[in-house]
């Protein structure tokens, strides 16, 4: 079924089989415009950019997810189903919920943990954690060895909402699962993942800390998510 109500492309050998995915659609447009060659753009549809390139001679595609589990769920599920997509990897940012994670510092998701009903509605799906693909995840390690970059692998949290009446860390997240930062999308996409036989992975930058309240630039979040992209894009060509 293409095109979809949501990707105008009608040819899914424009997308390669691998894509990056920030949640920023003006994210996705810095990817292509500055570390990709040979660059189409192939959606605009509600200006939810999507490009498809070379990165050192390889094939990729980048396009935004939007904000939230509903919209990264359309997105990725559309990708997987009718565009032949194989590996998704979410680039994005997230808030520290731990003393021990930084401003700056890029996590490599392992789980992720949500109070969302988003896989129960969708999928029948009765659990509140899912796992990044090991394959994927392996390759983002590398990658990040291979660059010099240090990285944490660790769980996180997706959250439905972004403002809490508390203005607070939720505990159970916190405390019986062990997550130690929280974003919006990533718990939507492993469950498509999961549900779709396809393979999804997720890095992250800490751009701000719920525990000391420390937050970044605009310039300091480009220049630190910069790392992120280019571990991920270094993974995306050695799969």
């Amino acid at each position: 079924m293409i095109p979809t109500p949501h990707i105008e492309v009608t040819d899914s050998s424009l997308f390669a089989k691998t894509v990056l995915m920030p949640g920023d659609p003006l994210r996705a447009k810095f990817i292509a415009e500055n570390y990709l060659t040979d660059v189409i753009q192939i959606n605009q549809v509600r200006n939810m950019f999507g490009y498809t390139g070379l990165y050192k001679g390889k094939r990729v595609s980048v396009m935004g997810s939007g904000m939230g589990m509903p919209s990264i769920g359309i997105y990725s599920f559309e990708l997987f189903s009718f565009y032949g997509v194989e590996n998704i990897i979410r680039v994005g940012s997230c808030g520290s919920y731990s003393p021990r994670v930084h401003v700056h510092d890029v996590i490599i998701v392992t789980k992720a943990f949500s109070e969302s009903s988003f896989a129960q509605v969708a999928f029948g799906k009765n659990q509140n954690l899912f796992s990044a693909d090991l394959v994927l995840t392996k390759k983002l390690n590398a990658s990040a060895k291979k660059l010099g970059y240090p990285v944490l692998n660790e769980i996180i949290n997706s959250s439905d909402v972004f403002y809490r009446k508390d203005g607070g860390i939720p505990k159970e997240a916190r405390d019986e699962y062990g997550c130690v930062a929280v974003e919006m999308e990533s718990f939507a996409l492993f469950a498509n993942a999961d549900y779709l036989k396809k393979r999804a992975a997720c890095i992250l930058t800490v751009s701000d800390s719920l525990v000391t309240q420390e937050t970044t630039t605009s310039k300091e979040r480009q220049e630190s998510f910069k790392k992120m992209m280019e571990i991920a894009l270094d993974a995306a060509i050695s799969i």
